[in-house]
Formats: C-alpha cells, sequence, structure tokens
C-alpha cells in the first residue's frame, strides 16, 4: 500500500488513520490478562470505528 494508500485508506476510518501495530497488541494483551477474565462470547472490533461508519 505504501505511505500514501495507507493515508488515502484513512480517510474511510472515522478516525481518519489506519490503526497502528501497538493499538491491536493493546487490544491482545486486554483480552489475554486476568482483567477480562469474565468477558465471553463478544466480538471486539479494534478498526477505529471503521465498521460503524460503513453502517452510518
Amino acid at each position: 500500500m505504501g505511505p500514501k494508500g495507507l493515508q488515502r485508506a484513512g480517510k474511510d476510518i472515522l478516525w481518519g488513520r489506519v490503526g497502528k501495530p501497538e493499538e491491536v497488541a493493546s487490544m491482545i494483551g486486554f483480552l489475554t490478562s486476568a482483567v477480562s477474565r469474565y468477558i465471553t462470547g463478544q466480538v471486539l472490533a479494534v478498526d477505529g470505528g471503521l465498521t460503524v461508519k460503513m453502517r452510518a
């Protein structure tokens, strides 16, 4: 994609940019920690609001 492709893709995302690897890693860290032990059967979209914008 390159930098220009990522910038164009970011325009379709509510946050206005493509996510960073550490932002996805933070969710993975949360889900694998004891803090999330009571969460079951959920789908968590780590997409900066892309799916919300697509539904609007």
